[in-house]
């Protein structure tokens, strides 16, 4: 991959950055800096941006395609992390994200899943689309969850956390939007910690349900440079699974050991790991 030689002194944040202003002149994408001025106030210029990286109509070589969706759940699972999420907002701004956090949900036979029993319905029609469909479900009546359709019948992958790349200033205007009353800018570590606050961050609603990660012009996804190890993942249960018997106790929530930005940490997981030598203890 180009420009691996970053100094492993570097800040990971710069590090990350690096690598992917490296990503995108690889892929014959404007300069990192380009993109990032899209966050900055309009000087009345409204007009499309011209650069090929917007005509979405032409192939982007770099967007992940329809055989990396085309694996078994948590296999798909486990391959999101360290990959990067985008969105393209109707103003022409991109907000990147890194996937640091997901869970498989295995379609009939899973009891957590909203596939369960094989059940298929005008709500859940998009579990049992092909590999990369988007699954958006609303929780509480106000909150929204996405989820990527896998191999299997019914099968997904919820995106639970995201590490915020670029367009950090949009995900905080549209995660201030959804919030009530005054209250403090938020950090970056809490912009897309979670589902339902990264479907905010990223202004994912319902309207996104059923689309194509290899198609769409406004969400996709491309390769990261910073692709974990075996030992960088930690495997434990999901979350908020209630009262779903063994399925409750089934490790098929994955996330990187020590990012940040995770949503929940399993310190006992991670010290077993540790104490199995899957780890090294500092």
């Amino acid at each position: 991959l180009p420009k691996r030689s970053i100094s492993l002194t570097m800040p990971r944040k710069r590090k990350l950055l690096a690598q992917l202003s490296a990503l995108q002149s690889n892929s014959s994408l404007p300069p990192f800096d380009a993109l990032r001025n899209l966050n900055a106030p309009s000087d009345g210029d409204s007009s499309p941006k011209s650069s090929k990286y917007f005509a979405i109509e032409k192939k982007n070589s770099s967007r992940l395609e329809a055989d990396f969706f085309n694996q078994p759940c948590v296999s798909l699972a486990k391959s999101f992390l360290g990959q990067i999420l985008v969105r393209k907002l109707p103003d022409g701004r991109e907000l990147w994200g890194r996937i640091v956090e997901t869970e498989a949900y295995l379609g009939g036979e899973d009891e957590a899943s909203h596939s369960k029993g094989g059940k298929q319905t005008q709500r859940n029609a998009a579990m049992f689309m092909k590999p990369g469909t988007l699954y958006v479900y609303q929780i509480y009546g106000i909150y929204f969850c996405v989820n990527v359709s896998s191999q299997g019948e019914g099968a997904a992958v919820l995106l639970r956390s995201l590490e915020p790349l670029q367009g950090l200033d949009a995900m905080r205007e549209l995660r201030s939007a959804s919030r009530k009353g005054p209250t403090k800018p938020l950090k970056d570590g809490q912009l897309c910690n979670g589902p339902s606050k990264l479907c905010q961050a990223l202004g994912i609603d319902k309207a996104f349900d059923q689309r194509d990660l290899t198609q769409d012009a406004a969400i996709w996804m491309v390769p990261g440079h910073d692709l974990p190890e075996e030992q960088d993942v930690v495997v434990t249960t999901r979350i908020g699974i209630g009262n779903r018997g063994e399925w409750a106790q089934k490790p098929l929530r994955f996330y990187l050991r020590g990012n940040k930005f995770v949503s929940v940490v399993d310190k006992k997981m991670e010290r077993e790991m540790a104490a199995m030598g899957h780890l090294s203890c500092s």
